[in-house]
């Protein structure tokens, strides 16, 4: 008990993956089997097949899905976005944001340990092939300290050359999310030569997602995600964690045989039908922990439970399963280590709606509303016009006054759009240089064009006009500047 309490002491003075000395020191986890084992398993495995399609999926000839960061071009859930919408795409990046926010308050960090691709693809697909190769993590640890024999050589560069290949698949997939199936189907079937430089950023990524999936793993969890910081803050006595009751655990140690534990008298009693022999008196009771570290083996960032909510824990609930099956075993009722918050651990109370969530909540309910009805009034077609660049104003002969201006028209529909202007002046006149008759499919259209009005109807030096934009007979937006007048 003595080296327990040592460690409770000091655990929170270093990393769990690293030794006294400061070194790596190489995490082995243990898979063991349970109902939330195989409830993270469905979730991933869904969620893989969602990311793989993806970028495949397509509504009427054009992707779903469309990231092309490169052409400032990006589609999602099959709706077009240009830069003039990033407007929306802050807006719905800090709803996002908030979202976190707010589910993290809540639920803690659950989606570090079921939904993160990071935690997903190491878990369910790299971990998975290195037990296959490799073995158990008894297996995989003697290995690792083991000198270099045939054996192995052969199962290190069988290892490393699927997690080279996997990696080089997920960069191909990322890829098609920039710059869509077409792209890339016709990347992979042209002639190398012809897209060095495409292939050497293909490579880069692959050494990146290889790297972090062969060397850093749960190194990115701690250390290079930011979000894992983020709990320190977010979290409090009513977030629901991964917690261990150590009301009801403590204090742990080995369960004896033909012993009875009786938590609530105070004292464990003897069975009356063991020999003699077998009688053992104990100086204090024991709680339902038997120390058996369990927790601790399956654990795939190394921190040990017991010790309270961490920083380092991803609310994978791999300790729950492992738990529950020691449990099962002594007969002694599950959820020693469950989903619950401090307050229902030390006080018994159910997850309640505090005024942090309500306020989080409210926030986020009217990012919501305004984001939706941005979504729902942007205009199909977006214009941009602009007085010519060191140009006053031109006298015409018919005592007409004109200004030059060009025009930009964003069409942000998968339709070519016809297109007309109108300018909102009852003696004004517009006259196209470069005519504009429509504008293409998800695509940008340029024009030039004068303004006139009568010199006698300008009574000031600077005039503001209002030009709408029409595809038929609907107006679709509205361009304001001003007119340069002598006065």
């Amino acid at each position: 008990m003595e080296s327990t309490l040592t460690q409770q002491d000091n655990f929170r003075d270093h990393l769990p993956n690293a030794d006294q000395q400061g070194s790596r020191k190489w995490i082995y986890p243990r898979v063991e089997k349970g109902r939330l084992l195989r409830w993270r398993t469905a979730v991933a495995w869904v969620l893989l097949a969602t990311l793989f399609a993806g970028p495949f999926l397509s509504l009427d000839g054009h992707p779903v899905f469309l990231f092309n960061v490169l052409e400032r071009k990006f589609i999602l859930f099959g709706v077009p976005f240009w830069p003039q919408d990033f407007h929306l795409v802050a807006l719905g990046l800090l709803t996002f944001i908030v979202f976190i926010a707010l589910f993290t308050v809540i639920y803690g960090r659950v989606w570090c340990g079921w939904a993160c691709p990071q935690t997903i693809f190491m878990e369910m697909v790299f971990r998975k092939i290195e037990i296959w190769i490799e073995g158990s993590p008894n297996e995989r640890k003697k290995l690792d300290a083991a000198p270099w024999t045939t054996d192995k050589i052969l199962k290190k560069t069988a290892k490393h050359t699927v997690f080279f290949l996997i990696s080089f698949l997920i960069s191909n997939l990322f890829l098609a999310y920039i710059i869509g199936k077409d792209e890339l189907f016709q990347i992979v079937t042209d002639d190398v030569t012809e897209h060095l430089g495409g292939l050497a950023s293909i490579l880069l990524f692959t050494g990146v997602f290889y790297l972090v999936f062969a060397k850093l793993r749960e190194i990115v969890c701690t250390t290079i995600c930011p979000y894992g910081r983020l709990q320190g803050v977010l979290l409090d006595k009513a977030s629901l964690v991964v917690a261990y009751d150590y009301i009801r655990g403590e204090p742990r140690g080995k369960r004896v045989k033909n012993l009875d534990r009786q938590p609530t008298a105070g004292r464990p009693t003897l069975n009356r039908r063991a020999a003699p022999s077998k009688l053992i008196t104990l100086n204090s009771p024991k709680g339902d922990c038997v120390d058996c570290a369990l927790c601790v083996q399956v654990c795939p960032m190394g921190i040990d439970i017991r010790n309270g909510s961490q920083l380092e824990c991803i609310n994978c609930t791999a300790c729950i399963d492992a738990c529950n099956n020691v449990m099962d075993k002594i007969n002694r009722p599950r959820g020693l280590i469950r989903i619950d918050s401090q307050e229902g651990i030390e006080q018994k109370k159910p997850l309640r709606f505090t005024g942090r969530m309500k306020a989080y909540t409210a926030v986020l309910v009217a990012l919501i509303g305004v984001l939706l009805y941005l979504l729902v009034s942007r205009p199909a077609m977006e214009t941009t016009v602009l007085r010519a660049p060191g140009q006053l104003f031109q006298r015409e002969a018919d005592g007409y006054i004109s200004n030059l201006y060009t025009i930009e028209i964003v069409n942000k529909t998968f339709q070519t759009l016809p297109v007309s202007f109108r300018i909102k002046h009852p003696n004004g006149q517009l006259r196209l240089v470069q005519p504009i008759t429509q504008v293409p499919s998800d695509a940008l259209a340029k024009g030039v064009f004068f303004i006139r009005l009568p010199e006698k109807s300008i009574h000031s030096n600077s005039i503001l006009l209002e030009i709408e934009i029409l595809s038929g007979n609907q107006v679709v937006d509205r361009a304001k500047t001003t007119f340069l007048g002598p006065n």
